[in-house]
């Protein structure tokens, strides 16, 4: 099996923005900035303005948090370059235990290549991952899903925790040392333990999701120089406060701008990512309530229990910054205000999220990076390609769904008409010997029993091969059963993409470094978008 390039038309369910993004990019221009190119990077990596003294603030910043997370040498060098004037290629996601999905490591690794195409072109960049951390949706995150020996093993924390608070400051609690001892035992292979032991020092039951997540990125990614960035940090807040307070200055304005980028997505066949009300606001309130949205009732704001007017409003972000933070449209815009950003790799979601959050970068901060979507995988090991081959199917064919599977290998492995040979059979031997019977009495009556004899002998024999063959189909079909199973669970796991699904750590703790050096090989600018179909040991 060949490692092959799909385009995204190819995969299931991919939103029609997207295919438009990538293909069609006059269709959506009225949404974006940039083209997703190579040149448009280029253009705003050297045309972009970023004030010297946020810099320094926010490389100092940085330089704390990788410390406390254990980067190795080649992040704080990057940092260096960073604090001397290189740009950010930036993508991010939520801190998902034992890394979440593989998508999330797929971003990182995508960041990292694109900073270093861009520098090979002469464009100093580094790469920065944006842990969201500040997001309050606890289910999204407090599982992960290995696959191991053909079956799907969940991880799951409880859920009864957290009361809607930020994420990255919820514990994990005790109830994750059983996990990260089930979860190491499951990832032996090619690095002799290594990630099984990297995976139990960083998910103890004194960290939170986002200081375990970030550990763990630190040490997975350790000599690729990836900056990780904790927006919780109170230092950061107090930095993008000036953004934060015109969030609240220009609500007005805000609201109206994107309720009209609603509209014009909608007439052009694309559906808004965010529903924007004209009550929304794009703010959040975070206090011991937890993180709650801010409304705007008429020049009264609202959090919970908490009510403001305007003025009071303004001045509680100006004074207490640490306890607001932006909605899923401003927080790019907040992310872009305290970093150089020339590039953001985003999946899906992110590229139409970004089609309504243009209207505020153009209201608030007057730049906008180009927006890149990631490569994205789907891994096949050897197994995998052996059933394919065997019964003439491919990952497209998977993508149909586990029903659709089935059929095809049955037709494959078992004649759709083998049952009712049988019985018709069955029945022209039935038929023969009563014809037998009846021209044996006729000429001879002695001969009666030795017929009947015969006849019995004949029925049971035939009724034994009978059995023979229905056990036989019963195995097969087992068998399928299994196959189907196997690979569904693989490539089309609870039929969702298997990058969306499946944690990379098995992949990487059975593939071992080669991982990351192949999905870096096929994560550059130009495979954009690109889904790629990889042969693995």
């Amino acid at each position: 099996m060949h490692c092959r390039a799909l385009p995204v038309e190819a995969l299931p369910h991919q939103p029609k923005l997207l295919r438009d993004y990538l293909h069609a990019y006059d269709l959506v221009a009225p949404f974006f900035q940039h083209k997703p190119q190579l040149e448009s990077v280029l253009q705003v990596a050297r045309t972009l303005e970023y004030p010297v003294a946020r810099r320094t603030e926010v490389a100092a910043v940085l330089r704390r948090q990788n410390e406390l997370l254990g980067a190795g040498s080649d992040t704080f060098a990057n940092l260096d370059r960073f604090a001397n004037g290189a740009v950010a290629v930036v993508s991010g996601q939520q801190v998902g235990l034992f890394s979440g999905p593989a998508y999330a490591v797929y971003k990182a690794i995508a960041a990292i290549r694109i900073a270093k195409d861009l520098t090979a072109q002469g464009v100093d960049a580094v790469p920065v991952f944006w842990m969201a951390t500040e997001d309050h949706d606890l289910e999204e995150i407090r599982h992960a899903t290995f696959f191991s020996d053909g079956k799907l093993t969940e991880f799951a924390l409880p859920q009864g925790v957290g009361n809607g608070a930020p994420v990255g400051r919820i514990p994990l609690g005790t109830e994750v040392q059983a996990l990260q001892r089930a979860a190491a035992a499951m990832l032996g292979g090619a690095e002799d333990g290594e990630l099984a032991a990297i995976l139990q020092k960083c998910y103890q039951p004194e960290e939170t999701y986002g200081s375990a997540f970030g550990k763990l990125f630190a040490r997975l990614l350790k000599t690729a120089g990836l900056i990780l960035l904790d927006p919780l940090d109170l230092r950061l807040h107090r930095l993008a406060q000036p953004l934060l307070a015109r969030a609240v200055e220009e609500r007005d304005a805000i609201d109206e701008a994107l309720l009209a980028r609603d509209k014009q997505l909608d007439q052009a066949g694309y559906a808004p990512q965010v529903k924007v009300t004209a009550h929304s606001t794009v703010l959040f309130h975070i206090s011991r309530d937890g993180r709650q949205v801010i409304i705007d009732g008429g020049g009264k704001f609202a959090s919970g229990n908490r009510k403001w007017d305007r003025q009071e409003l303004l001045d509680a972000v100006r004074n207490e910054p640490e306890n607001f933070s932006p909605n899923a449209l401003f927080r790019p815009v907040v992310q872009d205000y305290l970093l150089p950003t020339a590039a953001y790799i985003g999946g899906p979601a992110e590229i139409s999220y970004f089609a309504q959050s243009e209207v505020l970068y153009s209201l608030l901060l007057g730049r906008m990076p180009v927006m890149l979507s990631r490569a994205d995988f789907t891994l096949v090991d050897a197994k995998a390609q052996r059933l394919l081959k065997q019964y003439g199917i491919d990952v497209e064919q998977v993508w149909e769904g586990p029903q659709e599977v089935g059929k095809r290998m049955s037709a494959a492995s078992i004649p759709e008409d083998l049952a009712k040979l049988l019985e018709d059979n069955s029945a022209v031997i039935r038929g023969r010997l009563q014809q037998w019977s009846d021209a044996v009495s006729m000429l001879d009556p002695t001969l009666q029993p030795a017929v009947e004899t015969a006849q019995k002998k004949i029925e049971y024999q035939s009724e034994k091969l009978q059995q023979m063959i229905g056990r036989a189909l019963d195995r097969k079909s087992g068998v399928l059963a299994a196959h189907e199973e196997f690979l569904s669970n693989l490539i089309y796991p609870r039929k969702t993409l298997q990058s969306r699904e499946l944690c990379f750590l098995p992949f990487a703790a059975r593939w071992g470094q080669a991982a990351f050096e192949e999905i870096e090989r096929h994560s550059s600018i130009k495979n954009a978008g690109t889904h790629f179909i990889i042969p693995v040991p």
